[in-house]
């Protein structure tokens, strides 16, 4: 076993069996590579990434390689979902020297950190215009003793271009109004895939950000085309193969643009927004479908991803065992008619056949098929529809299953206890909001110290040692936002402002620039920082966001300023680039549209104030805070000096510093929060 050994991340525990004599992250490595004269080669991957398991196989578990990767480098695997700034540092610089990145990333660095060669992944022996993994290290291994100085004089190079973008998006780089969201509007309609529904080609990731952004446009504007660019795509990713149709959940993308064949690994990430999208979806339509489906993806997120912490746990694998003891993508998820005979009898498999689109031809490898709902399935019976779910599922889970990265990630925990606070919030699930709590609780009993401080990670229920990054404060706190307005506890609201405290002294530049890692982290060889959303909320936004928030629920300026300060970026990028700004639009929605403070006063278990609390937490008013409980009572200052009515529970609405009059009736406050109000 080598030095990975003692390491909390399943993903370096899965190499730590390896011949490659891998080193984690840290100074250690780089001292031994100073003192042995070697380049430093970097692995970023994740327990989930199918192409990193191939990349292991093939190359650190064949013994030639590692023993000559071992004679002339340092070798050195990082997790990349446990140390992200490592991550987005030299994913910048592979992008930027070659135009294109992902996992795994191979890196190789002088001893002193800095890149001068770079690529994904690297096969056995080459092929497809790729060199082969053994070749590139022999190449590398050449430039570093026969032109040293030469390599020396690139990375340097590197690392200053790298340095010159460092502050380059400014607090006051622009700002955010009905123009620029109008544009984005524009940009994402240009983009939008009128056939199958989400923007672009094949791949495909579900746009759950750029959704959420739709849906608040339309909440503030009643613009029909953004929310019939949301129900379009939603219908067509529920009923692609990219959800589970059996088990609820959606995987990481379609390889095609048509939302069929995913690529199987399931994110907790992804499920968290894509749950709170089709929960909002069904607040401003009704949708039954999109009801099913986040409530389906909620139960999904507490019964596959759920830890015995409190927790939920980052990701379940791609690939599993196909019965041969091989790992295979996706064998755990696909069907053949044969299989649905087998398990269902004659009539019902080919019914089941029918209605999943299971062909003999097969839409997936070797003749499998991945379940979807094909168009025009028609009118079924619903009550046999379930009964065969059912058995297939008891079915399926008789399969080997996909491997589990059970870690817990401070930032996707915290998009989880948003997603499901407020779907169990509106379905009448008190289980799911339980869920959200008990995950709030897990983080602050094991991530987060007396001074605000976050750990990016546990396991176990045994703390990390890595320090969290601007996404995990703002995701956190944005979770504990909403946890508060749904159940009233404002502790809550307590705990994200210690978090956003942080945030303004340990993340924010004077001009109000964010940037990803604290003042006091790590130095690498820059400070990374990055506005645009990727496969989650960038920290920037995600920090805006709950900067906005909280402002809303206390009034304090400085908040409010640093979040409009921040968005100053999403208002540049609008027009051009509103894909990658999805979750920094919706937010400056939020802030376009006051956000509108609600505050519920009245008892705790009056059916009246339950009735304007639940009607609050309907409003689709983008971005609106709620408050309830008894007048001047708990964390909340919404509810100070602010009584009921002749008795009885009131509801107070306020916007731009002007209030309405309070209501006791739950058909005033709906009316005080439709987007023309």
């Amino acid at each position: 076993m080598n030095r990975l050994g003692n390491s909390q991340s399943p993903y370096l525990l899965q190499h730590a069996d390896n011949p490659v004599d891998w080193w984690p992250w840290g100074e250690d490595a780089f001292a031994a590579a100073r003192k042995r004269g070697v380049p430093v080669l970097l692995s970023v991957g994740y327990s989930s990434c199918h192409w990193c398991h191939v990349m292991a196989h093939e190359s650190f578990q064949d013994e030639a390689v590692a023993a000559y990767l071992n004679e002339h480098f340092v070798a050195v695997k990082v997790d990349r979902e446990e140390r992200p700034d490592v991550d987005a540092v030299y994913m910048e610089a592979v992008q930027a020297a070659t135009g294109q990145g992902g996992w795994p990333m191979t890196v190789f660095l002088t001893p002193d950190g800095e890149p001068f060669y770079f690529g994904t992944y690297f096969p056995p022996r080459a092929r497809g215009g790729l060199p082969g993994f053994r070749e590139v290290l022999e190449g590398v291994v050449g430039a570093w003793r026969e032109r040293r100085e030469e390599v020396g004089e690139v990375a340097a190079r590197i690392v200053r271009e790298l340095a010159e973008r460092a502050g380059a998006y400014g607090g006051a780089a622009g700002s955010v109004g009905e123009g620029e969201l109008t544009a984005a509007l524009v940009g994402l309609t240009r983009a939008y895939d009128e056939t199958h529904g989400g923007f672009g080609g094949a791949p495909k990731f579900p746009p759950s950000m750029a959704l959420e952004f739709l849906l608040r446009h339309h909440a503030r504007t009643g613009a029909e085309g953004a929310l019939r660019m949301v129900r379009d795509t939603c219908e067509a990713m529920a009923r692609g193969g990219i959800y589970d149709q059996l088990g609820g959940g959606f995987a990481r993308y379609a390889v095609d643009r048509a939302w069929q064949v995913p690529h199987f690994e399931k994110m907790l990430y992804d499920n968290a927004l894509l749950t709170r999208v089709y929960a909002h979806l069904w607040r401003a339509t009704g949708s039954d479908l999109a009801r099913r489906i986040a409530l389906e993806t909620a139960d999904f997120m507490v019964a596959e991803l759920g830890t015995a912490e409190g927790g939920f746990a980052s990701a379940l694998d791609a690939d599993s065992d196909d019965g041969t003891g091989r790992g295979v993508e996706g064998a755990y998820y696909v069907w053949t008619p044969a299989q649905l005979a087998e398990e269902l009898g004659a009539a019902d498999g080919e019914f089941a056949a029918g209605y999943f689109g299971v062909t003999k031809e097969g839409n997936f490898e070797e003749g499998t098929s991945v379940l979807r709902l094909p168009q025009g399935n028609g009118v079924v019976d619903a009550d046999r529809v379930a009964a065969v779910r059912e058995r297939l599922l008891e079915a399926r889970a008789r399969r080997p299953r996909p491997g589990r990265d059970d870690k817990v990630v401070a930032a996707w925990n915290g998009l989880a206890i948003a997603a499901l606070a407020e779907t169990g919030a509106y379905f009448d699930r008190p289980d799911l909001v339980q869920a959200a709590v008990d995950a709030a609780d897990l983080l602050v009993r094991v991530h987060l110290d007396v001074h605000g401080r976050l750990l990016r990670t546990s396991r176990d229920g045994t703390p990390g040692t890595n320090a969290g990054v601007l996404e995990d404060y703002g995701d956190v706190a944005e979770g504990f936002l909403a946890l508060a307005s749904v159940t009233g506890e404002g502790v809550w609201l307590d705990f994200a402002g210690l978090l956003l405290d942080t945030v303004l002294t340990r993340f924010t530049a004077p001009d109000g620039t964010l940037y990803d890692t604290a003042d006091d982290a790590e130095a690498l060889i820059r400070r990374p920082q990055d506005p645009t959303d990727n496969a989650v909320p960038s920290g920037w936004n995600a920090a805006a966001g709950a900067l906005l928030s909280y402002a809303a629920h206390t009034g304090s300026e400085r908040h409010r300023t640093t979040a409009e300060r921040a968005l100053g970026v999403v208002g540049a990028l609008a027009a051009r680039a509103p894909r990658f700004v999805g979750w920094g639009l919706a937010v400056a929605e939020a802030m376009l549209d006051g956000p509108r403070e609600v505050a519920v006063v009245g008892a705790v278990g009056d059916p009246l104030t339950e009735e304007l609390h639940r009607t609050a937490l309907l409003a689709a008013a983008p971005g609106a805070v709620v408050a309830v409980g008894e007048e001047g009572a708990g964390e909340f200052p919404l509810l100070r000096g602010r009584p009921t009515r002749a008795g009885r529970a009131a509801a107070y609405v306020c916007r731009r510093f002007v209030c309405d009059a309070p209501t006791s009736d739950p058909r005033a406050l709906r009316s005080h929060l439709r987007a023309d109000d």
